[in-house]
């Protein structure tokens, strides 16, 4: 295993529990399966799954899901050395496909959940430095010494290609939506790509409109700007062109998680040298499989599914 992983993510981790039934609330009868889950930590486990040495930075409870958590990402071929303990239980994430399009979701986390207590000291500074791809997400940016931590790592970085932000706008996470305008806008400003779906947009530029969002990340220095506009595809905006790629026709099962799948399948395409577009159809490929699946870790595809889907297979 080398020393600096291909990319490091950095942020949320919980254990995920999917209901079983369709368009059924939480008001009624459900079972659920049990999965892994944090949109960085999907996104690591996604690269991993390309083929990629990928790294979390984050932490679990000291209990028994926290050791579920760490097995599951050494299953899937995460490096897990930057996965500590913290105070207080591993996140725990209810999701009701209610609709399957949209699940409802909650959340327990706790005051201060552990993957809010991450310090420099938790990984080498060599490794923030000289990783071909550090990943934050905007949700790591909100609270505790996680949010100093990342404000410290991208003053490391110093804006060296690749940082990418994913702008990955939980309400639930900043009460103030004014503090979350100023704190993502700064974070633009430090990073080389930037992804987000029109209404994370808005909260750190501004605009919703896809191309006037693109102009306004643009406008920041960012290298590629990256705007998912649900149903009708992704635009993906350089400031020399820009690329609208079409959503790929599926019958949807779950829609948490195929983000995080377009995450993974966006560093392949970085770490491989692609052509923008070319990253625009695998990536919006891997988010369509995944929209197919019911979890979201578990579901995370292989090179050879993206390829299957692209090539109209499923």
């Amino acid at each position: 295993m080398s020393a600096i992983p291909d990319v490091l993510t950095v942020g949320r981790i919980s254990v995920d529990l999917y209901s079983q039934q369709l368009d059924a609330s939480f008001a009624d009868p459900q079972t659920f399966i049990k999965s892994v889950g944090g949109s960085p930590t999907n996104v690591a486990i996604a690269a991993a799954r390309l083929g990629h040495q990928a790294a979390v930075a984050t932490k679990v409870g000291g209990e028994q899901l926290g050791d579920y958590v760490r097995q599951q990402l050494r299953d899937w071929g995460v490096d897990t050395r930057y996965v500590g303990t913290g105070e207080g239980l591993t996140p725990v994430v209810l999701a009701a496909l209610d609709p399957p399009e949209d699940p409802q979701i909650i959340f327990y986390r706790g005051l201060a959940a552990p993957d809010t207590q991450i310090t420099p000291l938790d990984v080498p500074t060599v490794v923030i430095r000289e990783c071909p791809v550090l990943w934050i997400s905007f949700g790591a940016l909100a609270q505790g010494s996680t949010a100093d931590t990342c404000q410290d790592w991208l003053d490391l970085r110093e804006r060296r290609a690749d940082v990418v932000l994913d702008l990955d706008y939980r309400p639930s996470m900043w009460p103030d939506r004014d503090a979350a305008h100023a704190i993502a806008l700064d974070a633009v400003r430090r990073s080389t790509v930037v992804v987000g779906n029109r209404t994370e947009c808005e909260v750190a530029v501004g605009q919703t409109d896809p191309d006037r969002a693109a102009d306004a990340l643009l406008v920041e220095g960012v290298h590629l700007a990256i705007v998912k506009r649900g149903g009708d595809g992704v635009l993906l905006a350089t400031p020399d062109d820009r690329w609208t790629v079409p959503p790929v026709p599926i019958e949807v099962l779950c829609g948490l998680g195929a983000g995080d799948a377009f995450g993974g399948a966006l560093i392949h395409g970085l770490l491989s040298g692609w052509t923008v577009p070319e990253i625009g159809m695998f990536a919006n490929a891997a988010g369509a499989y995944v929209a197919t699946q019911l979890t979201c870790g578990d579901a995370m595809p292989t090179i050879e599914q993206v390829e299957a889907l692209m090539m109209g297979g499923r």
